[in-house]
């Protein structure tokens, strides 16, 4: 059944979802991340600039793609959410600490309101890594 090829991914690493929506689901081999937005989860406070903002949204996808089984050198496409294109220098720089020498395919397109009001936000596919002791 389709229920049993699904996982749900949940972790009090990453900001809870403030919707009808799970942080991340695992289909198969594969996890698919919902928009990581940039809220402390501690704190669930939002930085008020743009480079604290990306940080924190990396940081909580990363600690997401963990909680699935992955990370971010198994990420195989992104789709980031922009406030302004005015941001994309800041935002690549940003982006190219947690890809440093892997480059998945990604879009990255401006949008008019986000969430909470944040200048960011960034969703994943990635592989689920799978151990030698599932074989």
């Amino acid at each position: 059944m389709i229920e049993n090829a699904l996982r749900k991914v949940e972790t009090e690493k990453a900001p809870t979802a403030i919707g009808p929506y799970s942080q991340a689901m695992v289909a198969g081999d594969f996890v698919f991340t919902s928009g990581q937005l940039p809220v402390s989860p501690e704190t669930g406070e939002v930085p008020s600039e743009f480079e604290a903002q990306a940080t924190q949204v990396f940081e909580n996808l990363g600690h997401v793609l963990v909680a699935a089984g992955s990370s971010f050198d198994h990420v195989v496409k992104t789709l980031c959410f922009l406030q302004s294109m005015d941001d994309f220098a800041v935002f690549n720089k940003v982006y190219a600490r947690y890809f440093e020498n892997h480059k998945p395919a990604r879009s990255c397109v401006a949008i008019k309101t986000l969430p909470k009001n944040v200048l960011c936000e960034v969703e994943a596919v990635a592989l689920v890594k799978i151990s030698s002791d599932s074989k």
